[in-house]
């Protein structure tokens, strides 16, 4: 009785250790982490630059490590039609019924890093006007967005590049999108792209 009671003791200990992994001890000493985002779409490989962006990388690495992006969708599949070209997609931050997920705590805006928002770059969402409010919500650029670099004010922080699953950004860009009363929020897809899983890729691949 004393080993099972000992055995489930140490499985849920275990359990939690994994469950409270941060971010900064996955694959610390590679410089360059790269992830799978494996969508309702298709995959999407990502390239995190740890060097520039290490805060940034270790957060999302972090709510990947949790498990906590399995199951969240792209809220926001936004195009600038005044000027006729795309814009951003956005996600991370809801479940498939647009609730709210955990949050941890925010990070610094570490958008001075010499990363450029450019097209199937990754950077770090934030609050309006609030720049160190980022948490879980990231958003892949779908378009060389100046605009949205730093200068007088705060930037939005990039901290990756996509490295394969171009097509399926561009597949997620098509969809039909429309207001969603529940957020709030124009440029929701009609039909949920969900994040089915994102898994760390092994160093050398």
């Amino acid at each position: 009785m004393k080993r099972i009671l000992l055995l489930s003791f140490i499985l849920l200990f275990a359990h939690s250790s994994f469950a409270a992994t941060e971010g900064k001890f996955i694959q610390k000493d590679n410089m360059f982490p790269r992830v799978e985002i494996v969508t309702t779409l298709g995959s999407i490989v990502v390239e995190m630059d740890r060097s520039r962006a290490p805060i940034t990388v270790n957060n999302f690495l972090t709510y990947v490590a949790d498990g906590s992006y399995q199951g969240s969708v792209f809220h926001r599949v936004e195009r600038d039609e005044d000027n006729e070209r795309d814009f951003v997609i956005q996600g991370g931050g809801y479940d498939k019924d647009y609730d709210g997920l955990h949050e941890n705590d925010p990070i610094f805006n570490e958008s001075g890093n010499g990363l450029k928002n450019d097209m199937y770059s990754i950077a770090m969402a934030y609050q309006d006007r609030k720049p160190h409010s980022g948490t879980r919500q990231f958003f892949f650029n779908m378009d060389d967005n100046d605009h949205l670099n730093p200068g007088r004010d705060w930037g939005f922080a990039v901290f990756g590049m996509v490295m394969d699953g171009y097509e399926t950004l561009d597949k997620i860009m098509r969809v039909e999108t429309a207001f969603n009363e529940k957020i709030g929020y124009s440029f929701v897809p009609k039909t949920p792209v969900v994040i089915l899983n994102v898994k760390v890729l092994e160093a050398n691949q």
